[in-house]
């Protein structure tokens, strides 16, 4: 397992404590008869320490990023779909002009 994954599923769980911690907090409340103003100060803290974790595992996890390449002939469609049904040329785009007039004038 990778360090990041781990990292986040520290996250993910320290998110779950925050909202339990919550869900009791206000179930306690309502039995000493207060109203709620806000989470204490540890869930909050929780919460911004779990999102962080999260944050930083949702970046690293996934790897490196690579750079998309114009030219490249993997980003090309080789083939148009089996179902044309979908395929629609008559639509309102058609009364702009298109890239070829601009560039005869």
């Amino acid at each position: 397992m990778n360090a990041g994954f781990i990292v986040g599923v520290l996250g993910v769980l320290l998110l779950s404590h925050a909202a339990y911690s919550t869900i009791q907090y206000r179930a306690l409340l309502k039995i000493t008869e207060d109203e709620f103003s806000g989470p204490p100060i540890h869930v909050i803290v929780e919460l911004i320490l779990g999102l962080v974790l999260c944050l930083w595992a949702g970046l690293t996890v996934p790897g490196k990023f690579l750079s998309i390449l114009p030219d490249s002939d993997e980003n090309r469609v080789v083939s148009l779909p089996s179902n044309m049904d979908f395929m629609i040329f008559n639509h309102r785009g058609r009364a702009f002009p298109s890239a070829i007039d601009l560039k005869l004038n």
